[in-house]
């Protein structure tokens, strides 16, 4: 038996290829969009791509099983209750597909979404008991999916406690794959591993431990944040089948569109085009922070110090959605610039009441304690706060680190604020250092 597992630490998002060496075939689960990796990893293992097996309809990544339906004559199996307006293989609860004597089994899994699907795999050659499983967004090593995407999250959370108790089911050394790891936007409490067992799980996740549903259900509608352009990327994923991208080219001059630059936050400062919105393409959930950041339904130029650095950020860009890509520019213009605030320089500027300080971290990590004075909006919302933020103090971003506050002070000031970011350290650097640290409740 053939296994490989493909992790995108951008988006947290993990996807698989199973197949038999003896056959010479093999099928993929929950493919990004960047089919490319899967092509060569299959090449290299001496197999032929035969299947597109999904768990479910993807709300934060555009699925590559449009372009290996169209480029590659693939089927794509899902679950009817996805409703997809594309043609699939249906797959229903207890269905075996089988490579060689591989043979994968279908476990409806409803909760994250109606139609999820989790796969137990079985090696015959070893026995007739699955020794892995991929989970999709259901059980998560260390957390469970969120129910809240698809449906009211209280009918989905009664869902999602049914299939965890199914998935519960298996055999405790039950190896378990799951759809994402930390990093995405499907869950909150989930680790950074990409896999485990069920016995694991049984021990020490604790929404498995949760032994009664009403308690399971009150502690999963506690959702969080929902993932950028997640109506666009539904959309998509639901069909008609998604094929590869336009080829992204160079510009010789302007383009028309957002001007997004993925230099990084201290190229950006030193000089960058009017209007322009930062974005690394090297910092961490660079398709995530573009989505939220960028105007919805505006073509995009993207500007970049390389080729390579474009075409990455390119990719990225289009794994959440967004493929109305003007093309790129090295060497943008330096037109505007950006001061970056250090925290030494903070303190001063905090007692004499010359600046706004703007606290760009999610509410949740706000509640964990803030800077005397600072008023909290998410980075992913700044855009919205811009107008009330204009005329009045100079406002200093600050996140926990610094890439949000850059990505924050950029947003304002291509907006007309004047803003300057806390780019080296954050809220947590400001205890002791500083005024007092205040936490929430004191």
């Amino acid at each position: 038996m053939l296994f490989r597992q493909f992790v995108d630490d951008d988006l947290g998002c993990a996807s698989y290829l199973i197949g038999d060496e003896d056959s010479g075939e093999a099928l993929v689960v929950d493919p990004a969009y960047a089919i490319e990796q899967y092509l060569q990893q299959a090449e290299q293992d001496g197999v032929r791509l035969v299947r597109v097996l999904e768990t479910h309809t993807h709300a934060d990544h555009v699925s590559g099983h449009g372009r290996f339906a169209l480029d590659h004559g693939l089927p794509v199996s899902i679950h009817p209750a996805a409703e997809p307006n594309y043609v699939f293989d249906p797959l229903a609860d207890g269905d075996t597909i089988e490579i060689g004597p591989v043979a994968i089994r279908v476990i409806h899994t409803p909760g994250h979404r109606p139609e999820h699907c989790a796969f137990a795999v079985i090696d015959r050659e070893r026995g007739d008991e699955p020794w892995l499983t991929l989970t999709g967004d259901s059980l998560f090593v260390g957390d469970a999916a969120r129910p809240d995407l698809a449906s009211e999250a209280a009918e989905g959370a009664r869902g999602l406690y049914g299939s965890l108790r199914r998935l519960l089911e298996l055999h405790d050394g039950v190896e378990i794959y799951p759809g994402h790891v930390s990093g995405s936007l499907c869950g909150s409490g989930m680790s950074s591993k990409a896999s485990s067992t069920i016995g694991f799980e049984r021990r020490f996740n604790h929404k498995v431990r949760m032994e009664y549903e009403d308690e399971f259900v009150a502690d999963a509608i506690r959702t969080g944040v929902r993932p950028a352009n997640m109506e666009r990327i539904v959309e998509l994923n639901r069909g008609p089948f998604v094929g590869s991208p336009k080829p992204l080219e160079p510009l010789n001059g302007g383009g028309a569109g957002a001007t997004l630059d993925v230099r990084s936050a201290e190229d950006f400062a030193a000089g960058h085009a009017r209007g322009a919105v930062n974005v690394p393409v090297d910092g961490g959930s660079f398709p995530t922070k573009a989505g939220f950041v960028l105007p919805a339904h505006e073509r995009v130029v993207i500007h970049s110090a390389t080729s390579e650095q474009a075409q990455r950020a390119a990719q990225g860009l289009q794994a959440v959605g967004i493929f109305e890509l003007s093309g790129y520019m090295l060497g943008p213009p330096t037109e505007e610039r950006l001061a970056p605030v250090e925290l030494d320089e903070l303190r001063p500027l905090v007692e004499s009441g010359e600046v706004e300080v703007l606290d760009v971290r999610e509410p949740h990590e706000r509640d964990q304690g803030y800077i005397p004075g600072s008023r909290n909006i998410p980075y992913r919302l700044v855009r919205e706060w811009a107008e009330d933020l204009q005329g009045g103090k100079p406002v200093v971003t600050i996140c926990s680190s610094g890439p949000r506050a850059g990505v924050a002070a950029s947003v304002l000031a291509a907006s007309g604020v004047d803003a300057r970011p806390v780019l080296h350290g954050g809220v947590p650097d400001w205890d002791g250092e500083t005024v007092s640290f205040r936490r929430c409740g004191s």
